[in-house]
């Protein structure tokens, strides 16, 4: 009898088992929907939030914004140079020889006419010698002569020709010590002698080169401005550079400039003189070199980066009844960070100096900060 029943209760067994399974997975899957929707509620509700309290496209942006107000603005133009001396000459000889004397230290200072180097010239005092013993002679029979003219005793013509050995004697003299004078190679002007390139001993002729002779104080400045400040850059206008290594400022004048613009590069080639007593500048070191161009008073100035480019030109935003405008602007001189604004803008204007990209005609703008 027992037997009899057993399949009727696996049967009802089983479905019961099955439907506790398929059971479990469904409230297992109506946890899952539960939990995702409770973590997007909050998301929804932030941003709506959100949007809540921006309010609407319409809510005042903050910015930043300055008063016009006039000022004092100097147009400066900033270009680059190079020193070179005042005088500058490759020492040389006049006549060929050997060298018997340098009478020059490197790197010293130097006065005009100072002997540097003597060239052997004896031949040529042997013959200054003999050539005085004759004049001598020449002029004592030169004065006897002229004696017994006096008194009848020569004719005119001997005389003359007792003259005449006289002044040829003298210019030969002349032309001797002309060449003895040669051989002394002396500085032409003051200045600094750079390195040795002879010896004592050495034979030279008048391609040989001895030394560098440089005039360094005043020291010049070569510098070029491109052709359309050739009018506002005029000979007498102060200049100021610096040099590396020099953590200092020197101020120079402009003295000459060329007669014609370069026509490759479009430039006008300039030079300005700068005092040097100590020497520290040397030829050949570079310079950043600024120019007073002028100074403008009164000027409507404000920061550079409140004006942003255009297609049309340059604009910039100005806070009015609550709303940023735009104003179409025109520029004048420029510095690091500042520009002049010559048209469109008016003293009195609140320019807005912030988020100036964002901005659009219209657009409501609350100041922050107002300077």
């Amino acid at each position: 009898m027992s037997d009899s029943h057993s399949p009727s209760e696996e049967a009802q067994s089983q479905p019961e088992a099955g439907w506790s399974a398929t059971s479990k997975r469904l409230v297992g899957l109506g946890i899952a929907v539960l939990v995702l929707v409770g973590l997007a509620l909050p998301k929804i509700s932030g941003s709506e939030s959100s949007g809540e309290g921006d309010g609407s496209s319409d809510a005042p942006t903050r910015v930043d914004a300055i008063v016009v107000r006039s000022g004092t603005v100097t147009d400066r133009l900033r270009t680059t140079g190079t020193l070179r001396a005042d005088e500058s000459v490759e020492v040389t000889g006049e006549a060929s020889g050997e060298i018997t004397e340098v009478r020059f230290e490197e790197g010293t200072r130097v006065q005009e006419g100072e002997l540097l180097v003597q060239i052997n010239d004896a031949e040529l005092q042997a013959e200054k010698q003999r050539l005085e013993h004759q004049l001598q002679l020449a002029d004592d029979q030169a004065e006897r002569q002229k004696r017994l003219l006096a008194e009848g005793g020569v004719s005119q013509e001997e005389y003359d020709a007792s003259a005449n050995e006289v002044a040829v004697l003298k210019a030969d003299l002349k032309l001797v010590e002309a060449r003895i004078e040669k051989t002394k190679v002396r500085a032409p002007f003051r200045g600094v002698v750079g390195l040795r390139e002879v010896s004592e001993g050495a034979y030279i002729s008048p391609q040989t080169p001895i030394t560098t002779l440089q005039r360094i104080d005043p020291i010049k400045i070569s510098f070029s401005v491109s052709e359309q400040y050739t009018s506002k850059v005029q000979p007498g206008q102060s200049i100021s550079f610096s040099t590396r290594g020099l953590e200092r400022t020197l101020n120079g004048r402009v003295y000459a400039d060329n007669a014609s613009v370069d026509p490759e590069t479009r430039t006008l080639q300039l030079r300005a003189r700068a005092p040097n007593p100590e020497g520290t500048l040397r030829p050949g070191m570079f310079a950043d070199v600024t120019v007073t161009l002028g100074t403008v008073d009164s000027a409507i100035v404000v920061p550079s980066f409140a004006v942003v480019p255009t297609l049309d030109g340059q604009r910039a935003f100005v806070a009015e009844n609550g709303a940023a405008q735009p104003r179409n602007v025109s520029l004048g001189v420029r510095t690091d960070s500042t520009v002049q604004v010559t048209d469109g803008l008016a003293l009195g204007d609140t320019v807005i100096t912030s988020g100036i990209q964002n901005l659009r005609a219209g657009l409501p703008i609350r100041v922050e900060t107002l300077e």
